[in-house]
């Protein structure tokens, strides 16, 4: 923070002593104030682009035969050849992911991670995708669960660390505007909260519902579609999505010129066919979306 200096009354120097004090003051500004290099034109010259992501979350990213692929590595992939550099992805926990990205460990996130205002207030997002919570059961859904009443009251429910979902069945604190959404309408309907089953990464929540361990899982619309589609015709979804929201490229705050640069690449990838392209290759063209915004979650 910039101080005012106090006024001291002129006094007569020698030349030899202003030219010594201009000296230590142009070292000292140069260490302690010069600005640092932005974090697009650190990328361009090093000539890679790190982005994290879960690698746990099919289709959008997860491991293949010892690969990430998915429809996020592929935009990935896309934006950073568009920005003239080569693509690293480090495979990083969810929950683990935003605070990483915080302290500009990593470039970018892209990991399926939803835009919100909470987030916002400590990252940046460029949008790119539309999804709704989705509840995935047992085939024939034999304990006969929706999304939109109270039959999840009591039900244990396996979600993914760090998730909106999680989110959703974890009680706010009393200093918070209301409770957690689902837990306060069971509680205002006399009935228990949901029990949650917190797991570390997608494939252990499905693997829970799959062995009986829990009632149903809640995930990201693609995702629990995807699973289903997998499921041989052993799981299936119960009701519509709901709440939906948008995906964000999460990008560390004070990089204007890297989130512009992002919003751009996005939106040229859409309009000339690519997001699209890749869109469809993974199935999840339903949530796509034409018009990518910064912080869009209002």
């Amino acid at each position: 923070m910039h101080t005012r200096r106090p006024r001291y009354r002129r006094v007569a120097v020698s030349a030899a002593a202003v030219a010594g004090a201009l000296a230590l003051s142009a070292c000292g500004a140069g260490a302690t104030t010069a600005p640092s290099q932005n974090a697009l034109d650190r990328i361009k010259k090093n000539g890679e682009l790190v982005i994290a992501t879960d690698a746990t979350y099919a289709p959008n990213e997860f491991q293949q035969k010892g690969r990430i692929v998915g429809f996020d590595i592929d935009l990935g992939t896309e934006i950073a050849r568009r920005l003239g550099v080569t693509v690293k992805f480090k495979n990083v926990k969810f929950d683990d992911i935003l605070p990483a990205l915080r302290s500009k460990t990593y470039d970018l996130g892209l990991s399926s991670i939803t835009d919100n205002e909470q987030r916002e207030r400590s990252l940046d997002f460029v949008t790119y995708f539309s999804a709704g919570t989705s509840l995935m059961v047992k085939a024939g859904n034999p304990e006969k669960l929706s999304p939109g009443d109270l039959s999840l009251c009591g039900k244990k429910i396996a979600v993914q660390k760090g998730t909106t979902q999680a989110d959703e069945l974890t009680p706010k604190s009393s200093a918070d505007s209301g409770a957690g959404s689902r837990v306060e309408k069971c509680r205002r309907g006399g009935r228990p909260a949901p029990v949650k089953l917190p797991m570390h990464d997608q494939g252990a929540a499905d693997l829970a519902l799959s062995e009986g361990r829990a009632d149903a899982v809640l995930a990201d619309s693609p995702v629990a579609g995807y699973v289903v589609k997998q499921s041989g015709g052993k799981l299936a979804l119960a009701g519509k999505a709901y709440d939906t929201a948008p995906y964000g490229i999460a990008v560390p705050k004070d990089e204007d010129d890297l989130l512009d640069a992002i919003q751009k690449t996005v939106k040229n990838m859409i309009s000339d066919g690519f997001y699209k392209m890749y869109a469809d290759i993974w199935g999840v063209a339903d949530g796509g979306i034409i018009d990518p915004q910064v912080n869009g979650a209002g």
